[in-house]
């Protein structure tokens, strides 16, 4: 169930202030993520009824599923997590799991981008192959990181924009 376009100018409102607020502050405010969150959850609701507000769900679901690993292991801020949490909740169910797929790799990007400005390609590397040997050896992962911080608001804003071109 796709919202129309119209429907979602609101969200790439919601997330070019969330980008803004995470460039400068480095935190995404819960005055925008919970409200909006709200807001395209009844929006849903008012458009589809209950098949709606299951959608809606769905979609808020699906982000936290996939997004609360990297709060967990301390990849991303809370902030992140409920920002894709509200994008789910506008977008509903399976455009946010797009959005949420869409996020990640452009949030995969632009930290490749960050590294190679930092000249951390090769530790960012380094620190993929530990996860992936902890992964594959089904142990706990040591922590890793290279230090790359940046405002994932951004890599939701691309990809969220990215999911409201494709039709599911």
């Amino acid at each position: 169930m796709n919202a129309p376009l119209w429907v979602a100018m609101p969200l790439i409102a919601l997330l070019a202030a969330a980008a803004r607020a995470d460039v400068r502050t480095r935190k995404i405010p819960n005055t925008l993520t919970f409200p909006a969150l709200l807001l395209g959850l009844a929006m849903h609701t008012a458009l589809h009824g209950f098949e709606g507000t299951g959608s809606s769900l769905s979609g808020i679901a699906i982000a936290m599923l996939i997004m609360l690993p990297g709060w967990l292991f301390r990849f991303m801020g809370a902030g992140d997590v409920k920002l894709m949490a509200a994008v789910g909740a506008w977008l509903a169910w399976p455009q946010a799991l797009i959005a949420v797929l869409a996020s990640l790799v452009m949030g995969g990007a632009i930290a490749l981008i960050v590294a190679m400005r930092r000249g951390l390609v090769r530790t960012a590397i380094a620190n993929a192959g530990i996860m992936a040997q902890a992964a594959m050896a089904r142990v706990a992962m040591p922590p890793v990181s290279t230090g790359v911080r940046f405002p994932f608001a951004l890599a939701v804003l691309a990809g969220s924009t990215l999911a409201l071109w494709v039709r599911t």
